[in-house]
């Protein structure tokens, strides 16, 4: 049998296969093209989720401090405040505070407030010859050494903590009996001299009212007396049960 020939075209291709191919290539071209943005697609979705990861990572990392700063003050701020207390308000001693206080009819908030202010429960002897706590002078101690009846007084016993602060309480009761109970008075002579005080006392009077902080005319010892009677109220807020009061 005699066959037909195939029509060909240029190049000796079939047109049937030609077609084939080029159709192939095609889609072989749409199907990386797909592939290429699908790759991309998928790159931008995994910085997106990469983003979002930093970004809630982050977020998680800030509420977790806060807590943390949270919990830190809580547990923290009393113990800053009781810091902070004895900084700027000291208190030593206490229990010959107390004793002395009550042996001799004062308000421990009273002597507490005048070692504050005398040294800031720092023992120290004083360019004038002051000695320890309450800052007494040797001359004072030894008198009321006399007054009270101690027979085996030395001068540096003052400089033992117990001792100054019974001499420096005997020394408050004593000039509070002779300014009739009068702290602002007492105070006032504790730091400026009795002498003076009763004259500034009967100043007063003179001029028709009762002694003040006023009336004294040192600016220092005005300061002074201010100072120990602010002392007195904080102590007795602030160290209420170490100074008996609860």
């Amino acid at each position: 049998m005699t066959r037909l020939a195939t029509p060909t075209r240029p190049g000796g291709v079939l047109p049937d296969a030609a077609e084939a191919r080029a159709a192939q290539s095609r889609r072989e071209q749409a199907a990386l093209g797909e592939l290429r943005r699908a790759r991309v697609n998928q790159t931008r979705a995994n910085r997106g989720r990469r983003g979002g990861g930093g970004a809630a990572k982050y977020g998680a990392l800030l509420v977790a401090g806060i807590v943390l700063v949270i919990v830190l003050i809580s547990v923290l701020s009393p113990v800053v405040k009781k810091a902070w207390r004895d900084i700027s308000l000291p208190l030593h001693y206490s229990t010959v505070i107390r004793d002395q206080a009550h042996q001799k009819g004062l308000d421990p908030a009273l002597v507490a407030g005048v070692i504050n202010a005398e040294t800031g429960f720092d023992a120290r002897t004083s360019a004038a010859g002051a000695e320890g706590l309450m800052q007494i002078e040797p001359r004072t101690a030894q008198l009321l050494a006399r007054q009270s009846g101690a027979t085996n007084f030395r001068v540096q016993d003052l400089g033992t903590p117990a001792v100054n602060i019974a001499y420096g309480c005997y020394y408050l009761k004593h000039l509070l009996h002779d300014f009739g109970g009068d702290a602002t008075a007492a105070l006032a002579a504790y730091n400026g001299g009795e002498t003076n005080v009763s004259s500034w006392v009967a100043a007063a009077h003179r001029a028709g009212h009762s002694f003040a902080v006023a009336d004294i005319p040192f600016p220092a010892t005005r300061a002074y007396v201010q100072k120990v009677l602010h002392y007195q109220s904080e102590y007795r807020s602030k160290y209420a049960s170490q100074l008996g009061y609860s």
